[in-house]
């Protein structure tokens, strides 16, 4: 089967699942759909290495946030939806102390915007590691955060992985959380759905640039991937409304207002992780740490 080009396991899903048995009780691969702050939200489990050769992706959890019902109203995107993605990725770190540090890394290159997901994440984010560990007893309350922008291959000369591993080794954190773009495969889901998993992921994957993949078995912890669908592949595309062009492989297309949505999205992530992250916050007291 000739599979569209897509980061989003919901995605590939919806094809596998057309005309076969991808979630028979015997499958390997489980279905979750629920509800949580009016959010639609899609779970795939991947259960079993026979579930991973099914749908073609690791052993692990993939939940799919649809933001479409909070897109209208600006309050309700960094309201209702960084509530909703944090409680998913509550639900998905691992058991953490006190005193346990988080890494939250920003992957992509920032100078071309529909990559830029990552770094725009980390610009709001609260980053504490470095007060935690100089004034405790005032900082205390909050988790130790720290945050690393990747750049990208030919910007730095070094792989993502290496840079991670780098930070990983030195920080020694309980967690990482990588933030970075995907592609998708339908144009509703641009810069409108979130995906979470307990996989890890593989940079520029979508895109047909694989990089080294970012996972625990690489980095010697867990691995969380956030990522935000900025790009369809043109091919996909054109095939959605049924028109027959030669388009070269590779051209990926992007939405018209991108900058503005990318911005969006980052501040969403940011916001999602310092809630789940500082069990302490409540929304409305981001805004001041951060400033």
């Amino acid at each position: 089967m000739n599979l569209s080009r897509t980061d989003l396991t919901v995605e590939t899903a919806e094809e596998l699942s057309a005309g076969g048995r991808l979630f028979a009780p015997d499958s390997g691969v489980q279905l979750r759909e629920s509800l949580r702050c009016g959010c639609p939200v899609t779970c795939i489990r991947v259960a079993s290495p026979a579930g991973a050769r099914a749908i073609g992706r690791p052993v692990g959890r993939y939940v799919t946030i649809d933001l479409r019902p909070c897109l209208a109203r600006q309050e309700e995107l960094t309201g209702r939806a960084a509530q909703c993605l944090a409680g998913e990725l509550r639900a998905l770190l691992p058991p953490l102390a006190a005193r346990d540090t988080a890494l939250v890394v920003g992957m992509g290159n920032e100078a071309m915007t529909p990559d830029a997901v990552g770094a725009e994440a980390l610009t709001h984010l609260l980053v504490t590691r470095h007060m935690v560990d100089a004034m405790p007893r005032r900082f205390g309350h909050l988790r130790s955060v720290a945050a690393l922008r990747t750049g990208v291959l030919a910007q730095t000369g070094v792989e993502t992985l290496e840079l991670i591993r780098g930070a990983v080794s030195h920080i020694r954190p309980t967690v990482v959380i990588a933030v970075d773009a995907l592609a998708a495969r339908s144009r509703h889901r641009l810069c409108a759905t979130v995906q979470l998993s307990d996989a890890g992921l593989t940079p520029g994957s979508g895109v047909g640039n694989h990089r080294k993949a970012v996972d625990a078995a690489a980095l010697g912890v867990p691995v969380i991937a956030v990522g935000v669908p900025t790009v369809v592949d043109a091919f996909s595309l054109f095939r959605q409304v049924e028109l027959e062009l030669d388009v070269p492989q590779g051209v990926m297309v992007t939405l018209q207002d991108v900058d503005a949505r990318v911005r969006e999205m980052g501040r969403l992530i940011g916001y999602g992780c310092n809630l789940a992250l500082h069990r302490s916050l409540s929304l409305g007291e981001i805004p001041a740490f951060l400033s």
